[in-house]
């Protein structure tokens, strides 16, 4: 990991941003991943309601549209992001960008850390997400770890696990009786897809609700 890209509303990190590569060097074009479980379970449920294929059938409608261009332009903020860390080969992308809509845990991570304008699919899902931190943090946490620095204002450094929670990524939220990677446990999976969606073949749950601020 090399930082806390966005924070949810509970103060927990909600998205962090990876090095392009593993430690052995494997390229690793995910730049941002969500690590919030209750965010990565209310998404899953907007993938299984079939959204991602409206999204794909719409660019596919017109490739000049103003849609496709936003979403070209996506690609581009993305690639420029991850190589102001590391260029990767073949410069992939993530998330399908920019040819089609594959993963909306990737597009919302990307919406987050970049801000609103930047991923037009990735403001559309967060637009019909809940506000995830609005009934408090979902995993325990060591409230040292993701403490700010007084003095600086920046987040804790890498020994302090750069606001990561002792189990932020892995830990399902209580009386879920399962559990939800949140995206990190996934980086040897498939690259362009940050983790299965979660709460897949349920019913939408609510989750296309406008999110609250």
């Amino acid at each position: 990991m090399h930082r806390v890209a966005h924070r949810c509303s509970c103060g927990l990190p909600d998205v962090v941003e990876t090095w392009p590569r593993l430690a052995d060097g494997t390229p690793f074009p995910t730049l941002y991943y969500l690590t919030c479980p209750r965010a990565a379970s209310a998404i899953g449920r907007l993938e299984a309601s079939g959204l991602m294929r409206e999204m794909t059938e719409r660019l596919a409608t017109d490739r000049d549209s103003d849609l496709s261009r936003r979403y070209q332009a996506a690609h581009r903020d993305y690639l420029a992001r991850r190589d102001a860390l590391a260029e990767l080969p073949g410069a992939p992308s993530a998330g399908g960008m920019p040819a089609r809509v594959k993963c909306l845990h990737v597009l919302v991570a990307h919406s987050l850390a970049a801000g609103p304008g930047v991923n037009p699919f990735g403001d559309e899902a967060l637009a019909l997400l809940p506000d995830w931190g609005a009934r408090g943090p979902c995993v325990a946490a060591d409230p040292c770890t993701f403490a700010r620095d007084a003095t600086s204002g920046r987040d804790a450094g890498p020994g302090r696990d750069a606001g990561l929670g002792r189990e932020h990524a892995s830990r399902p939220e209580s009386g879920s009786g399962r559990e939800d990677d949140g995206g990190l446990t996934r980086h040897g999976g498939d690259a362009n897809h940050q983790h299965p969606g979660n709460g897949s073949g349920q019913e939408d749950g609510g989750g296309r609700k406008g999110r609250s601020s």
